[in-house]
């Protein structure tokens, strides 16, 4: 544990989130695929934002929920202050770098180069130093000066709303297809968590009914469809094998969303194959089950492989290793191995996958959910691992490539991908 990293987080919010409206087609940030990130590069344990927040009530909810400090800098009545949250940070930062000298990272999530100053002083105190942007509206001179720079558009988890990808245009005469209102959209990323957590279940559900059975399983306990979701208990088994997960009752979070922290809405085979990719692509050196266990606490503090049926982390494993999302071997010591993903070929066998999942979907399946149906062969599939944007993007390339076909369907409001 001493050897891990310390990460403090410094947020100049109104550089991210004004710089993401502008140039990710309008989409509201999120600080989620960001903290995923930094949780795979050590320990975060300080978390701070600075804004004025009269103009950005509606993101105090989504920091809230990641645990970020709100830093108020407010505007005076005929008085310019533009500088003022970045002066704040900077001081905040120094001070932070000579009183706390277990911090061993600094994260600087700004594209402003008014802060290589800074990274320069923080790097000269023998700080590492990490800078977050979105990419077109980061300054040239920053990336240069940080130690490890992460684009916010390029990160797992963020998709980038591209017109060049959008539907094609409708012929002349025909209903055009009109795009959702702004307000819209950001309702229908913010899906209740209850809602979010039921698609997960349902996801592992399916995904372990589709890998062969163990010598015994044990069936989840009956619960009325009214109950909130709670964590399932076990029945005492000596030697319990993993259970079907049912979906879980949606419930009205309205009332409380302050409260419920972020869930992730993949399958738990998905979040272990792509924790388990960030680490190797992040370390020089082997990943042992103990290293990525502690990730995926920081990523999702919840976290107990109790839930899915299995008793310890490396039972979980061992069942995730024989049905060939991960590999396992002799690690530094017992009960401690060492976890790695199998080989995943290069872009043509991406390819190669798409048209064999789009087969097994009867020749043809609509692109929205065809992405979480390739996760389920390959947990750790990543589009934007292989050098694209977005899935559809990844599609339009497997179409060239002649894998693939693509059409808009009008009636469906979607692709559809045939082989």
């Amino acid at each position: 544990m001493d050897l891990e990293e310390r990460l403090a987080v410094f947020i100049d919010y109104e550089n991210l989130a004004l710089g993401a409206r502008e140039h990710l087609g309008g989409m509201q940030f999120d600080f989620g695929p960001i903290a995923d990130a930094l949780a795979v590069r050590g320990r975060v344990v300080a978390r701070r934002a600075y804004a004025d927040w009269s103009y950005f009530d509606e993101d105090r909810r989504m920091l809230t929920r990641h645990q970020v400090e709100l830093i108020e800098m407010t505007q005076r009545m005929g008085a310019s202050r533009k500088n003022a949250a970045d002066i704040k940070m900077v001081v905040d930062a120094i001070e932070m770098a000579f009183e706390r000298d277990y911090i061993s990272t600094f994260v600087m999530c700004t594209g402003d180069s008014d802060f290589s100053p800074l990274v320069h002083k923080l790097r000269e105190l023998n700080k590492r130093v990490i800078g977050v942007g979105v990419e077109k509206s980061t300054s040239r001179l920053l990336p240069a000066a940080c130690d490890e720079f992460l684009f916010y558009d390029r990160l797992e988890g963020v998709e980038v709303p591209d017109d060049d990808l959008s539907a094609p245009a409708p012929k002349r005469g025909t209903r055009s297809r009109k795009a959702a209102p702004a307000p819209e959209r950001a309702a229908a990323q913010k899906a209740p968590a209850a809602s979010r957590r039921a698609k997960a279940a349902e996801a592992v559900a399916e995904a372990v009914a589709e890998a062969p059975a163990p010598d015994a399983a044990v069936e989840p306990e009956p619960e009325p469809e009214t109950k909130p979701a709670t964590r399932r208990r076990r029945k005492a088994e000596p030697a319990p094998a993993p259970v079907d997960v049912a979906p879980e009752a949606e419930i009205d979070t309205t009332e409380h969303e302050d409260e419920a922290p972020a869930s992730n809405d993949a399958p738990m085979e998905v979040r272990v194959a792509q924790t388990l990719a960030d680490l190797q692509s992040s370390t020089s050196g082997a990943v042992t089950a103990s290293a990525l266990k502690r990730t995926m606490l920081r990523k999702d503090p919840t976290f107990s492989e109790s839930d899915y049926g299995f008793r310890t982390f490396g039972e979980f494993l061992r069942f995730l290793a024989d049905r060939g999302f991960v590999e396992l071997a002799t690690g530094p010591s017992t009960g401690d191995p060492e976890v790695s993903l199998p080989e995943q070929g290069d872009t043509d066998a991406a390819y190669v996958l798409l048209r064999t999942v789009v087969q097994e979907s009867n020749g043809s399946a609509a692109l929205s959910g065809l992405k979480n149906a390739v996760r389920k062969k390959r947990p750790d599939f990543s589009e934007k691992a292989l050098g694209f944007r977005g899935f559809l993007q990844f599609a339009k390339a497997a179409e060239t490539a002649g894998a693939v076909s693509l059409a808009w369907d009008d009636d469906a409001d979607d692709y559809l991908v045939t082989a």
